[in-house]
């Protein structure tokens, strides 16, 4: 494409179309070509039809308005409002969107989604003192910064004066965010004047582009955080408020003990005006250090007192959290009901969560829909060669002379995807790869060097041997890329002579760059017409909140098993249009296991919302749903943590799934857990009632609830499986054992083909499942690859009427905006939804040998004879507030699933 040209082009044609009714396939060419006569008349027919084709694909994106829970005593004051309200900020920064290349569907929302939120804030024109409080619930790089940015714009449009931004605990974080707030609100570059005269001409972006008059006044810029002595300089430029004032913050103790201060001391100098005005405080990744959990986090809980004291100086105020891992927020850690409730940030007012755009890249896409049954995965590759060149857990002082062979492929495979990218006319656009290994930064800095070693051994071969057409081959350099390719990249629609001629000008500029708390050399705004190629190596400071712009490929090796740190090093979700196909993300297996239960965890909280605004329920029950839900305990336990001693976390498994998918393989448990499945088995055949075959296996209906127990009873259970930990669900089936559990469908897993087995008493064709031993000294083996799910997609379909099954489809269709005509991927809960008894199913596994060499030592450990796994699809109960308890050890749970201490960078980011 033509670059520049061409994106101006499609800017102009997107504004075109905004607000109008969508046109046809003949009517949107004859407006292309129209305007590009105009504006790009150098633009040829075959990149008119390609900008046409790409257009229609954008209309197809939509956004969902997402949910909303309120409080008692909401108050509707917006619509009355907005006769008075002129959207200036908005209007400007929804003409940002679209020249940015915004579906318009997507702006749309947008802009109803953030009158939403805004409507729920306090009425600025409103005199009398109030405080709100709110959450606002996102995906992991799905858009949050464009929503509060939206949210601003319109705040500052109804009145709100002083805006106050806290964005995370690191330099580079708060700088990249003051720059968004620059571009979507301010419209000029803060850390910029170029002086011209006696006049200090200010540089302006972003929406300062289509009107530079009443720019806000900013106490912070791009270069630097709060300071009091420029806040006190800059409060002239205040003139009594007459345009917003906004204030980007880092998320740092003495960050905010200078506000305080400087606020304390203008109020009592007499500028009382500033305390007046109403105030709305942005506190993004509200779930990182504002919670008052106190688990031997002194700081945190200073934090988190200071917000308090933030809001508590203003007399009308608001207070609104941006998060996508609520689980670990305010939500978990006190241990009374109403001490959650009365906490100071909890979201009392409302809660509101955001749907993630149709081409949203996200969790689900990589680790549910992307993990086929059969086969291998569409985006995700493993690492499993690490172990003796750079171990999951290491020392400071590690020596890296070397790198793993998958890291070195993930390198030539991100400089493919630059190349691929550049034919297909992303020359201007960035190109990154991340590299999260250590959360070491003198590791960092090795890997970093290996890397920028491999990265100029492959631009020295491209530079000498390139344009040597076949011969080229010759070059070890270039053959391993060419076998990389015809891995990875052979069905894009280049060939590989046109991929080897391009090779040099699309990889010369790449460079490797090292961000954390010591060095950030990620600086994408230095990049001239084409676009940053960069490989960024960091740990801590690249797991919250950055973008890596045009994110392509990420080799991925940390140990956290906790839910909001894990989700937040996802830093290759996001958009990725026009390339998605060439993303790649390497890590462990256990990683992909664990971002799939986390996934699913994710996408049962936005149905949860869903569930609780029809229902007119309050955010105080929607924090006592997130508090119980299976996935609080990869949570509860670290806010206890360091403790040394047994926390107790009330779980509720109404409407909930769970199984084995890690299973102990000691010679004793195997053979007991045969043992008891075969007397189960047994009983299952001996007794009267028929059996059916099915799709999954054999179903036998009306089973008693006794079998179940005693079946759960004789089982024992792998320490790091810990929702299927039998004490609590016995609990659980035996108070509803006179009732909706008194009777269960019991599946026995069988495949359609393959060789039988008579271990269980009935001829079973078992199925295949990879597994992996992570560590041997705890003698388990995950059932890898599937996503932490032993069992097949839409297994608990099993034992419903087709009629039923078929409701089921319809609602979830309905839900989610979904036509008849669409290809759905239908999640296991929305048949769930229709069962009325309990869903017992046995599997008989063959465990696949692993292929990969580091799995070799681990061999003898693995059971050659099929093993059993369980799970139980548990209906929605009568009772559905009732809650089991499960036990904690937190000294096992560290030593289990790592501590989340091991997740923060050795040298903590102070200013």
């Amino acid at each position: 494409m033509s670059g520049s040209k061409y994106d101006q082009l499609m800017s102009v044609v997107e504004s075109a179309l905004f607000n109008q009714p969508r046109k046809t396939e003949e009517e949107l060419r004859r407006l292309i070509e129209a305007l590009a006569n105009a504006v790009a008349p150098e633009i040829d027919t075959e990149e008119r039809e390609h900008l046409a084709r790409e257009v229609e694909a954008k209309q197809g994106i939509k956004a969902g308005l997402g949910a909303v829970v309120d409080g008692d005593d909401f108050e509707p004051w917006l619509d009355d409002a907005k006769a008075s309200i002129e959207p200036f900020y908005w209007h400007r920064y929804q003409k940002l969107l679209l020249q940015n290349g915004l579906p318009r569907d997507v702006v749309t929302s947008t802009d109803k989604v953030t009158d939403k939120i805004l409507g729920r804030l306090g009425n600025p024109k409103k005199q009398m003192a109030w405080d709100r409080r709110g959450m606002v619930v996102g995906h992991v790089q799905s858009g949050k910064t464009a929503n509060y940015t939206g949210l601003i714009c319109k705040a500052a449009d109804a009145g709100y004066r002083l805006i106050i931004v806290i964005a995370g605990i690191h330099n580079n974080l708060r700088n990249q965010t003051q720059a968004r707030i620059d571009e979507g609100f301010i419209g000029r570059d803060t850390g910029r004047v170029q002086e011209k005269g006696k006049g200090g001409a200010r540089y302006t972006v972003g929406v300062g582009q289509f009107d530079s008059n009443r720019t806000p006044v900013s106490l912070t810029n791009t270069l630097r955080d709060f300071n009091k002595e420029t806040a006190s300089t800059n409060t002239s430029e205040i003139d009594s408020y007459k345009v917003p004032v906004v204030l980007v913050i880092k998320k740092n103790h003495r960050t905010l003990s200078n506000l305080l201060d400087w606020l304390r001391d203008n109020s009592t100098r007499g500028d009382r005006e500033m305390i007046d005005q109403p105030m709305i405080l942005i506190d993004d990744e509200a779930d990182n250090a504002s919670i008052n959990t106190g688990y031997n986090k002194k700081l945190v809980t200073k934090i988190n007192s200071q917000i308090r004291d933030l809001l508590s100086m203003f007399h009308r105020s608001c207070y609104v959290g941006y998060t996508a891992t609520p689980f670990a927020n305010i939500f978990i850690d006190p241990d009374q009901d109403d001490e959650m409730f009365n906490e100071d940030l909890f979201p009392r007012d409302f809660i509101i969560g955001l749907d993630a755009p149709t081409n949203y890249f996200g969790p689900r896409k990589l680790f549910i829909d992307g993990i086929p049954e059969e086969g291998e995965p569409v985006w995700l590759r493993y690492i499993t060669d690490n172990e003796d060149i750079l171990p999951v857990k290491h020392k400071i002082d590690h020596q890296l002379d070397s790198l793993p062979d998958s890291l070195i492929k993930a390198v030539r495979t991100f400089l493919l995807a630059r190349v691929i990218r550049n034919l297909r006319g992303h020359a201007s656009s960035h190109c990154s790869m991340l590299v999260n290994a250590s959360r070491f930064t003198d590791v960092q800095g090795k890997l970093r060097n290996r890397i920028h070693e491999i990265l100029e051994y492959v631009k020295n071969a491209a530079r000498v041997n390139a344009a040597r057409g076949t011969a080229a081959l010759e070059d070890p350099e270039i053959a391993a890329l060419y076998h990389v390719w015809l891995q990875e990249y052979s069905e894009t629609e280049f060939s590989w002579d046109v991929i080897q001629k391009s090779l040099l000008e699309s990889i010369a500029s790449a460079k490797v760059v090292e961000v954390n708390s010591r060095a950030n050399d990620l600086d994408y705004s230095a990049a001239g017409e084409r676009g940053q190629t960069v490989i960024a190596v960091g740990g801590f400071s690249l797991s919250r909140g950055l973008t890596l712009e045009g994110l392509t490929v990420t080799w991925f090796l940390r140990n956290t098993m906790m839910y909001d740190t894990l989700m937040q090093m996802g830093r290759w979700f996001g958009y990725r249009g026009g390339y998605e196909d060439l993303c790649r993300v390497w890590m462990p297996p256990e990683a992909i296991d664990w971002y799939a239960f986390i996934a699913n965890a994710s996408e049962e909280l936005h149905e949860e919302l869903k569930i609780m605004e029809k229902a007119k329920a309050t955010p105080k029950m929607f924090g006592l749903a997130v508090r119980s839900h299976p996935a609080s305990l990869l949570v509860t336990a670290r806010n206890k943590m360091g403790s040394g001693r047994k926390v107790t976390t009330m779980v509720g498994l109404s409407n909930r799934f769970i199984e084995t998918a890690k299973v102990s393989v000691t010679s004793e448990d195997l053979t007991a857990n045969m043992a008891i499945s075969r007397s189960f088995v047994g009983y299952l055949i001996d007794g009267e009632l028929e059996h059916e075959v099915t799709e999954w296996g054999y179903l036998w209906r009306g089973i008693s609830w006794e079998s179940i127990d005693q079946f759960l009873a004789g089982w024992r259970n792998a320490e790091q499986s810990v929702t299927t930990e039998t004490g609590p669900v016995r609990k659980y089936i035996q108070a509803r054992s006179d009732g909706e559990l008194k009777k269960w469908d019991v599946l026995i897993t069988s495949k359609k083909s393959g060789e039988p087995d008579c271990s269980l008493g009935l001829q079973i064709i078992p199925a295949e499942r990879k597994v992996s031993i992570s560590d041997p000294k705890h003698a388990y083996m995950s059932f890898s690859g599937k996503g932490m799910r032993l069992a097949s997609r839409g297994i608990e379909k099993a034992g419903l009427a087709p009629g039923e099954a078929l409701q089921a489809e319809e609602s979830f269709r309905l839900a989610n905006n979904k036509n008849k005509g669409d290809v759905v991927n239908y999640p296991d809960k929305a048949y769930r939804q229709m069962r009325t008894k309990g869903l017992f199913i046995l599997h008989l596994v063959q465990p696949k040998n692993p292929t990969e060499d580091s799995q070799a030592k681990y061999r003898d450990l693995i059971p050659q004879a099929p093993v059993v796994g369980w799970g139980i699809s548990l209906p929605v109960s009568s009772r559905p507030t009732e809650k089991v308890e499960y036990v904690v050890n937190t000294v096992r749970y560290t030593e289990l699933f790592g501590d989340e201490d091991e997740d923060q960078e050795s040298e903590y980011d102070e200013p």
